[in-house]
């Protein structure tokens, strides 16, 4: 066992656990993630080193074991923290060249609103022989892909619109049948990892078939989302969220990377 894996003194351990801080932005889950993630990605918890236990994580932050799970699978998942037999989770050798992304999350988003969240996905098939979809998503043609569309609502009305296409190589258990009661992007960000996402913006008229998904006039105003995402060179998803454009609002928050001079 190297120097880098010796076990924590609980004094040790109590310390690490004291410098995590929950940001109350957000799911729980993601909260914790965030939290574990500062004093990884700015180097004060070196690779090799213990990450607090479980155990320890869910009484500290006075939430279960399954909150905590998923926070560390999260991270595992985009190779921040490795898990060790018989060892625990210990910083990743690369953790300082992965960064943590968070993605947008529609249910969230509506429950900010304090209204009530539905999900209901409307279509989902492995997509055949279409150049046209492989060229978005920017995958080979021996490449499967699933295509699926879902209905996002906040109170029984519709909020938003996803059209996706996901590359089953990149995300190999993925099959229609989660996504029947969860949304892709939750299913994706709990076992997919992912190192870089591209978001872009535009406005666009309702054609037919989104006028009448999100209940506006054809031709009124919509504001589409388009989000990528990939693993290292490999593409993950696209997805094209729309929505009314009476309807969102857009608000990010952001700091300078240095002070200016």
């Amino acid at each position: 066992m190297s120097t880098a894996e010796v076990k924590p003194t609980q004094a040790e351990q109590d310390g690490r656990l004291a410098h995590l801080i929950l940001d109350g932005d957000g799911p729980l889950w993601l909260q914790i993630r965030r939290a574990i993630s500062r004093p990884i990605l700015s180097g004060a918890w070196r690779p090799g080193s213990r990450v607090p236990a479980e155990l320890a994580l869910t009484e500290w932050f006075q939430t279960s074991r399954m909150t905590v799970a998923k926070a560390m699978q999260s991270l595992a998942n985009e190779g921040v923290v490795e898990r060790r037999r018989k060892i625990g989770t210990v910083v990743s050798a690369l953790a300082g060249e992965r960064p943590v992304f968070e993605i947008w999350d529609t249910a969230e988003i509506v429950r900010r609103r304090d209204a009530v969240y539905g999900y209901e996905l409307l279509s989902c098939a492995f997509v055949g022989d279409s150049p046209e979809d492989r060229a978005l998503l920017g995958v080979e043609r021996s490449v499967q892909i699933i295509r699926m569309t879902c209905l996002h609502t906040a109170d029984g009305r519709p909020f938003q619109v996803e059209d996706r296409l996901i590359n089953v190589d990149a995300a190999p258990q993925i099959t229609c049948q989660p996504l029947e009661t969860m949304g892709p992007g939750s299913w994706l960000i709990a076992h997919v990892p992912w190192t870089q996402a591209e978001h872009a913006i535009s406005a666009h008229e309702a054609d037919g078939r989104l006028a009448k998904l999100l209940d506006v006039r054809e031709g009124a105003a919509c504001l589409l989302v388009e989000r990528r995402t990939w693993n290292g060179e490999q593409p993950v998803t696209l997805a094209r969220l729309w929505q009314s454009g009476a309807e969102h609002r857009l608000v990010g928050r952001f700091e300078p990377s240095a002070q200016p001079a």
